[in-house]
Order: structure tokens, then sequence, then C-alpha cells
């Protein structure tokens, strides 16, 4: 564990202020859940909850069944960062930070298509990796993270297959996340 030397007091009700600093780099926005841990040392450890992360299983069955499926490399994101991957050197995508560009497209609830007037996407800015299609996961009307099928050797255009089921395996994981 990191210390930053910066202290709070707890208040009257029992609230403690996460300083801007740290909210910024960890990137917990108004709203963002947090889990409370704590161990037998006396710490209290705040960590940056995903509800993404809760379908584990089925993030990384339904990757490798779209990476069968499409040919191409899959990734699907929370909110922060990458999840689950396939079709690609897993280490070198999982757990890295999703791009500002990414996380702006997902907060609009905007979906991206390869070739669009949009330019070009990147999944994080830490590993070159150009996105084809990206769809949204909305869950109970809440953005929860996004589905995205990578380029191949050849970056061209998607077929409206791949935009399809791009928008399925999203819808899907949109419904997992409601029950």
């Amino acid at each position: 564990m990191k210390a930053t030397g910066i202290v709070r007091r707890i208040d009257d009700l029992g609230r403690v202020v996460i300083p801007k600093e740290i909210r910024r780099t960890m990137r917990i926005r108004e709203g963002d859940p947090l889990e409370i841990y704590t161990d037998n040392e006396g710490e209290v450890i705040f960590k940056k909850y995903s509800p993404m992360g809760e379908l584990g299983p089925y993030t990384k069955q339904y990757v490798d069944v779209l990476n069968r499926t499409s040919g191409l490399a899959v990734v699907i994101c929370d909110r922060d960062q990458v999840i689950a991957v396939s079709g690609m050197p897993k280490k070198e995508m999982m757990g890295k930070r999703i791009s500002p560009m990414v996380e702006s497209l997902m907060e609009k609830r905007s979906s991206f298509v390869y070739g669009s007037d949009k330019g070009e996407l990147s999944v994080s800015d830490e590993v070159p990796s150009a996105v084809s299609v990206m769809c949204p996961v909305i869950g109970g009307g809440d953005v929860m993270g996004a589905v995205m099928l990578l380029c191949g050797e050849t970056a061209a255009a998607p077929s409206q297959t791949d935009i399809k089921l791009t928008q399925v395996a999203a819808g899907f994981l949109g419904k997992q996340m409601e029950e």
C-alpha cells in the first residue's frame, strides 16, 4: 500500500472526504460504488467496485465465443479497465486502463464503428490496438462497460455481422447486470 501523506477527519455523520487528487488519479466519479475492506491490522481499504467484474465467468466465455465466431480479437472492459480478452496475448491487454476516448464514448452511450466519421479508436493508450466495433454495456440504465472487436491485420470497415455480434454481446451482458 502506498502512503499519500494526506490525513482526513471523519465528520459527525461518519463521512470522510476522498481528496480530489486521489479521485482523479483513481478515476473515482460521483456516484461510483466503492467496496470497503478491513484487515486484522486495523486498516480500512476502499476499492472501486466493478459490477462487470462480478460477471467474470460470463465475460471470459463470451470473449472466447466472439473471437471464434468473428475471427477477430475481442476485449470487454468495465468503466476503467480491460477485464476479459481473447484472440491476443492476455498479458498484453488485461488490466490496462481504457483510453479517454473509449471512456468518453461509453459515457455518451455511443457505439463506434471503424471507418465512420469518428476517426480511429484504441482500447488503451498503453497498448496500440485499433478498435473495429465498440458497443457500451448498459445495465439497469447505467453504463457498465463495453464490448470491443479489434481490427484484424488489414484494418477495414467491419461487416454488418461483426457489428450485430458486438451489439448482441453488449445487450446480453447488460441484461445479466440487471439480474
